[in-house]
């Protein structure tokens, strides 16, 4: 096939890549841009075409892999512009950087609470707290297992209505 026939037969089928495009887009400009790219990879591959092979197949299978490639080159970035002066590219995954103090605070105020606890509440609470089960706090105490439970999930009610703040 000639560069000539090549050429007439992709012009005559660029038209049909529009719909694809859009479909997988979702954006018509975006599109666009995925048709030029599109067409642009087929010229640069023409001779990779076998004649008598369904040309509108194989735009769409270029097309198709031009976007999966794209999607994963943009999932791999996930960077996003920095506003300042210098226009510095941030890792969006970076994490802030925490203030201990405040942590200090908050786990005071949690103790505070947890000893304001009626005991009846709090020895159960404070076992599981630790990393006990039910079961070996039931032991522990003397007490059924459902009254167990009840009396953390009443001990886990009373602490939320003190620490509304957090």
């Amino acid at each position: 096939m000639s560069v000539f026939e090549f050429d007439e037969l992709l012009l005559t089928n660029t038209e049909l890549l529009k719909p694809f495009a859009v479909s997988l887009t979702r954006d018509s400009e975006v599109a666009k841009d995925l048709i030029q790219e599109t067409v642009y990879r087929a010229l640069k591959n023409r001779d990779k075409y076998n004649v008598g092979t369904n040309i509108k197949a194989w735009l769409h299978t270029i097309m198709r892999n031009i976007f999966i490639n794209n999607y994963r080159k943009k999932v791999k970035q996930q960077t996003v512009l920095d506003k300042t002066p210098n226009e510095f590219l941030l890792n969006h995954q970076q994490s802030a950087v925490t203030n201990e103090a405040e942590n200090i605070l908050k786990q005071k105020d949690i103790q505070q609470a947890i000893h304001k606890l009626p005991v009846i509440f709090k020895q159960p609470f404070v076992l599981y707290f630790e990393g006990y089960k039910y079961h070996e706090i039931a032991k522990i105490l003397n007490e059924p297992l459902g009254t167990v439970k009840s009396r953390i999930h009443f001990a886990r009610k009373l602490l939320k209505e003190q620490l509304t703040r957090f």
